[in-house]
């Protein structure tokens, strides 16, 4: 299983945090270090305050060398789809195409009232969000001028440059929607990603988006299946509470539904969720000061997964 490392910057911290655990990861092997797009704390101070999801993968493009580098999830609500594609493009470009793209249609309405950002109804987001899906795509793969006949975001006679250094860095859809989230996944996602979900649920959802390619003659095997799981592991229990006590979670309910634990716990946490089909998890990673956890993930957990 791919590991890789995921971090909640807005919950409190710079960008040199994020650079200390994006090279630890680079240093250690993981396939990628990844980022939340979001504006607003959710619990506590959120000191220093947060930071923009892709000014911050402009800078690790060029301060790293080898890792991936993404969004879990870019909000469709915070960017007009052109000058995003414009932007993954120019970082992709900065990184030598490391680059992918997370993206949702948005969920967080408080971040949005606290920085002045327009938060439509569910069904008109989700209408925003297939048409964003539609332009970003649709400028990166053009071969000259690109047009689209949209509702919210109509385009015409575009150039679709820059061009991403890729042919077209990967996009990962998620979530737990029933209906549209599995078609649009089908359509545009090379990634179907599930949150903070037990293996039961993943295999239902999983089963819904591998209908949803089917019924548009995808082959389901063509998508990469993943999740995101907080992780918190110790080499022994003590070690694993303290590190519990240090990211307020509760060690029993972090058992229940996360990569935590003794190594051996977590190993067989992962090993749940390979049996229903994932390929990938992204380990949340709470306490970005600790960087000791990385290296003990990645010397007894990622070598028997």
């Amino acid at each position: 299983m791919d590991l890789r490392i995921f971090t909640e910057p807005q919950q409190g911290a710079t960008y040199d945090d994020l650079l200390a655990v994006a090279l630890r990861a680079e240093q250690l092997g993981f396939g990628a270090f990844f980022r939340s797009d979001h504006y607003l704390a959710m619990g506590g101070d959120g000191l220093p305050g947060p930071t923009d999801a892709w000014t911050t993968l402009a800078g690790l493009a060029r301060d790293t060398t080898t890792i991936r580098l993404g969004t879990l999830m870019t909000s469709a609500t915070f960017r007009l789809p052109g000058p995003l594609a414009i932007t993954v493009a120019g970082v992709d470009q900065m990184s030598g195409g490391r680059v992918e793209l997370g993206i949702g249609a948005g969920w967080f309405e408080a971040e949005h009232t606290a920085y002045g950002i327009p938060f439509p109804s569910t069904g008109e987001r989700f209408d925003r969000f297939e048409e964003q899906l539609a332009v970003i795509t649709g400028l990166w793969g053009s071969d000259g001028t690109f047009t689209h006949e949209g509702t919210y975001y109509p385009v015409t006679e575009s150039p679709g440059l820059p061009k991403p250094h890729q042919a077209k860095p990967p996009v990962i859809i998620g979530g737990r929607g029933k209906k549209r989230t599995p078609e649009l996944a089908a359509r545009y996602a090379d990634e179907f990603n599930l949150p903070f979900a037990d293996a039961a649920t993943t295999r239902e959802q999983v089963q819904r988006v591998a209908a949803a390619c089917e019924a548009i003659d995808r082959d389901p095997a063509t998508m990469v299946w993943s999740n995101a799981l907080v992780v918190c592991v110790g080499a022994d229990e003590a070690e694993f509470r303290r590190r519990a006590e240090a990211i307020s979670r509760d060690p029993q309910e972090l058992l229940e539904t996360g990569v935590a634990g003794t190594p051996a716990q977590a190993v067989e946490a992962l090993q749940r969720f390979a049996a229903t089909g994932s390929q990938r998890t992204y380990l949340q990673v709470l306490d970005l000061a600790d960087l000791d956890h990385l290296d003990l993930v990645a010397a007894e957990v990622a070598p028997h997964v």
